[in-house]
């Protein structure tokens, strides 16, 4: 009995690491998931394309705290009225800390969110981001 305890601990181990490494997947997903519908919320409210870039890095940064180490919020689309925007969300995440073989050190998560622009809403310079 003592033996197939000694050996069996080990794989226990590993399996409990493995579903902590996909439980954190997981749920930065769900963050950078969330991120991406904020941040694409925030441009479709504005009138021109910067003050949408900025909105949405700004929506996108506060959003997510500064936890993970994310990219750049991008922003495309047709930027008029009736249009339709896309913010693309890109973060990487370690999993080096929990110790398990085979994984890697940083996991990219990506996640992109579309909205639809009122078509009475009146937009500054139009066209493309």
């Amino acid at each position: 009995m003592t033996v197939e305890i000694v050996l069996l601990t080990p794989l226990l181990v590993a399996f409990l690491l493995l579903v902590v490494a996909f439980g954190r997947y997981v749920a930065v997903r769900g963050e950078v998931e969330a991120a991406s519908r904020d941040a694409v919320r925030a441009a479709s409210l504005e009138r021109d394309v910067g003050s949408a870039q900025a909105a949405a890095t700004q929506v996108a940064n506060a959003s997510l705290g500064g936890r993970w180490t994310c990219e750049a919020v991008g922003l495309s689309g047709n930027f008029v009225a009736g249009g339709t925007i896309e913010t693309e969300l890109s973060c990487r995440v370690p999993m080096d800390d929990l110790g398990l073989l085979g994984l890697p050190g940083t996991v990219s998560v990506r996640a992109s969110s579309s909205a639809p622009l009122d078509i009475y809403r009146r937009t500054g310079s139009g066209g493309a981001p």
